[in-house]
């Protein structure tokens, strides 16, 4: 072969690895973010990226972009490996035209994406751009609708994973906002539907980046981030950690791991955890930790709506998504947030084949005109739904409290809940002792002038009522618990439990879709 078309290829191919240049990459590099293809090289396994449409380029002519031709405009694509499993990339390239979206840099992402769903396997974005590439018009908008287009198809097919490590704003945060596991690097990121420039001319807000979609915003107050990862190396490490609880695709089980945690393990202080006192906290991640294999817990939403605790454990090395009420944050109960996030995280499961297992220990939904004006009816309604909906295997242990609408929402018998257990702490009831008597015994306790009577009679009634439900029996008396479980053997129950789930075969009725309450 002529030497000159090889040397031709060779120098094409270090200029296109080059993107917008070595002075570009300097400044990406001084703002403490990586390129492109570093990314995706601290991402996967070494050696194994395969980069697709390298020389591709724009192909538009106005406002001078045909004297700023980069190849691969904008955006690196390919597949590569991660622990030896398939998966397909697409990483934004901010150091060239500021990673903006053309009509070519859209169809370069359209197929990898395309060939991610043929193959069966995990699409992950690296989202760093400007934008829509203004002088492209309407191009760059149909090249957006299209990813989003693909994005919606592909839920529930393929697992899809979004990194934020720098600018993601207008259109370009939809992308990220329809996959199943966004996260965001902290004081490199941001997303907004509209920035602080327009923000301040409509509304006359004057606000910052950070303060109006930086990574905190996003893990703490919108929830649209599952993880707000410290740098980039931690986002990758998160990127690679989300997908060892996956499958590659939604016809396959999540894969199974060897464990070296023994699985009839004991852990004493778990019967002593829950205080005496029904008012009393306690930390619900001491049980996971406690539990689970090695003591590992992947956590999503760590910072936001901490009255629920969810994310991925595993169990004699099966994956499995953990929900649990958090006792220690606003007494476990269930408002607008905390539903729309166990509700989301037990929808990713049940899509991707994970069983559940749900800790219980809920007051009950939290109550106020400020959570029934923000729709704590259809956000609760989520939860129920999704809960109700998903088939994948599902164990529920009851710890302490499961009072009224809130017992019905968190796994119970009635949505399809497969395995029940409760500790001997477990209090199920419409609601608590306090309330229950207010109304059951409100006329008696009126007739009662003498103040101490009328405190004497209260106490009395309430010890009545707790005598006949703080504690799990009642509800075990009607089938609705399977068993009670001495606490230091959780762990063994739940492996148990879930072995036995293994061969589990639920369906839902025929239809196009349901209508979840949105």
């Amino acid at each position: 072969m002529d030497q000159d078309k090889l040397k031709k290829l060779i120098d094409l191919r270090e200029e296109a690895k080059l993107g917008g240049g070595e002075k570009r990459i300097a400044t990406q590099h001084e703002k403490g973010k990586y390129t492109a293809r570093e990314r995706i090289e601290m991402l996967v396994d070494e050696g194994s990226f395969e980069e697709f449409d390298m020389f591709v380029t724009h192909r538009c002519r106005d406002f001078g972009l045909d004297k700023k031709q980069y190849m691969g405009d904008g955006v690196v694509t390919g597949h590569a490996t991660i622990d030896g499993r398939v998966v397909y990339i697409f990483s934004q390239d901010f150091t060239v035209l500021g990673g903006s979206l053309s009509e070519s840099f859209a169809k370069k992402i359209c197929k990898i994406m395309d060939q991610a769903m043929k193959m069966g396997a995990p699409i992950v974005g690296i989202n760093d751009s400007g934008g829509a590439r203004i002088q492209e018009g309407v191009n760059s908008l149909a090249g957006y609708a299209e990813i989003f287009e693909r994005n919606i198809l592909a839920s529930g097919v393929i697992p899809q994973i979004s990194a934020v490590f720098g600018p993601c704003a207008g259109g370009a945060v939809y992308s990220p906002a329809l996959t199943d596991v966004i996260i965001m690097s902290d004081k490199t990121s941001y997303m907004f539907v509209t920035g602080p420039k327009v923000t301040k001319t409509v509304t006359g807000e004057d606000i910052s980046v950070e303060d109006l979609g930086g990574a905190t915003v996003h893990a703490t107050k919108s929830g649209v981030a599952h993880f707000r990862a410290d740098d980039e190396e931690e986002g990758l490490m998160l990127i690679r950690k989300s997908l060892e609880y996956l499958p590659q695709n939604n016809l396959e089980d999540p894969p199974i791991t060897e464990s070296k945690d023994p699985i009839e393990r004991k852990e004493d202080f778990l019967n002593d955890i829950v205080p005496e006192d029904a008012n009393k906290p306690y930390d619900v991640k001491d049980i996971i930790y406690a539990i689970v294999d090695e003591k590992e817990f992947l956590e999503f939403h760590r910072h936001y709506a901490k009255n629920i605790v969810v994310g991925f454990v595993k169990f004699n090395g099966q994956p499995t998504g953990i929900v649990a009420n958090q006792p220690n944050y606003l007494a476990g109960v269930l408002d607008n947030d905390a539903s729309r996030k166990a509700a989301r995280f037990v929808r990713l499961c049940d899509a991707f084949n994970v069983p559940i297992l749900t800790l219980v220990d809920v007051p009950g939904f939290l109550p106020g005109s400020g959570q029934e004006y923000s729709g704590i009816i259809i956000n609760g309604a989520k939860l129920m739904f999704a809960y109700g909906e998903a088939t994948v295997p599902k164990v529920t242990v009851t710890l302490r409290k499961s009072y009224g609408g809130a017992h019905d929402v968190m796994s119970s018998k009635q949505l399809r809940g497969d395995i029940n257990y409760a500790w001997p702490s477990a209090e199920i009831a419409v609601m608590g002792p306090k309330g229950a008597i207010e109304i059951l015994e409100g006329r008696n306790i009126s007739n009662i002038e003498n103040a101490e009577e009328k405190e004497k009679y209260i106490a009395e009634k309430e010890q009545e009522y707790k005598d006949y439900f703080a504690n799990p029996y009642q509800a075990a008396k009607y089938g609705y618990i399977d068993d009670i479980i001495e606490p230091r053997n959780t762990r063994f129950r739940v492996i148990r439990a879930l072995r036995t789930l293994a061969t589990k075969k639920d369906s839902l009725p025929p239809k196009k879709h349901s209508n979840i309450p949105l």
